[in-house]
């Protein structure tokens, strides 16, 4: 379990996936969706954003198949 979010765990196709979901949800949140709806919204285009999950993190997965190996 390594929690270094310089280094990217997550691939263009996964990254894209999250921004578009993200600011779907922040739309539909401000929308009526409700407030919990945009701040799980803002967590996910976060995440896209830097391109690290912390939950990937912690279960050492990696959508991100061009990044170097980490040695453990």
């Amino acid at each position: 379990m390594r929690f270094d979010y310089k280094q990217p765990n997550m691939g263009n196709t996964d990254t894209l996936i999250r921004a578009i979901v993200g600011a779907l949800m922040i739309i539909a949140g401000f929308l009526g969706g409700g407030w919990i709806v945009a701040v799980i919204g803002a967590v996910v285009l976060t995440t896209a954003y830097f391109r690290f999950c912390p939950a990937y993190a912690l279960f050492d997965f990696r959508s991100n198949k061009k990044a170097a190996a980490v040695s453990k």
